[in-house]
């Protein structure tokens, strides 16, 4: 299956892109990973988006979209992938169809997971990352410390990352509405958006994923 994975941030994206990718046998495309991999192995286009990045300025298009053909070019994605992150905008959206067509194929689904802003701002406005270690997460509501502002793994200074404050998570939301949501309305019109509530635990959103995309095919 070809799937493009959409949703607010604090969606819970790259957790279910990594399960989805895993149950269905396709690799997981997103953008942060490459970027980290073309910028770590110093590929022409690593070296271009660095420059754009050093200098305080976003990567263009050409360049996303040019690592993006380049990783679906590879021979694990031959049958099918996940992308995540990918088409940002309706500009990408057109160049990934016009990728597919001259490769003969088409994307099967895009897959929307819908969560309420006010959610999206609990979700990563409450969130506390420990200072020694990043990977030790919690969350003020849904996974607080036993201890506040303490690590449970590590006993580490848990603080808030400034990006996950309310007033800058309303600003990411406000550029996904203007930048990124359009490409629902632009795949809807090709009958391709499967929407689903990314409310809930991680297994049951994973399992409403995989139960839309097998009804969408069957359909």
């Amino acid at each position: 299956m070809r799937i493009v994975l959409v949703g607010p941030p604090g969606a819970g994206k790259g957790t279910q892109a990594a399960y989805l990718a895993k149950n269905l046998s396709i690799p997981h495309i997103s953008t942060g990973d490459l970027f980290r991999a073309n910028i770590s192995q110093g590929t022409d286009l690593g070296k271009q988006a660095r420059a754009y990045m050093d200098a305080g300025q976003l990567v263009p298009d050409e360049v996303t979209i040019a690592m993006a053909k380049d990783r679906m070019s590879q021979p694990d994605a031959v049958n099918g992938f996940l992308l995540d992150g990918f088409p940002r905008n309706v500009g990408q959206a057109e160049a990934l169809d016009e990728m597919l067509k001259s490769e003969g194929v088409m994307l099967d689904a895009v897959l929307d997971l819908e969560v309420p802003e006010d959610e999206v701002v609990k979700r990563i406005a409450g969130r506390r990352i420990c200072r020694n270690d990043s990977a030790h997460v919690f969350h003020v509501t849904y996974n607080p410390p036993k201890t506040e502002g303490v690590c449970d793994t590590c006993d580490g200074e848990l603080y808030q990352r400034d990006d996950d404050t309310e007033e800058t998570v309303r600003t990411r939301l406000e550029v996904y509405h203007t930048q990124t949501e359009p490409i629902i309305d632009y795949y809807r019109a090709q009958g391709l958006v499967v929407t689903i509530s990314a409310l809930g635990k991680v297994e049951d959103v994973t399992k409403r994923s995989m139960e839309a995309l097998k009804k969408d095919r069957e359909d």
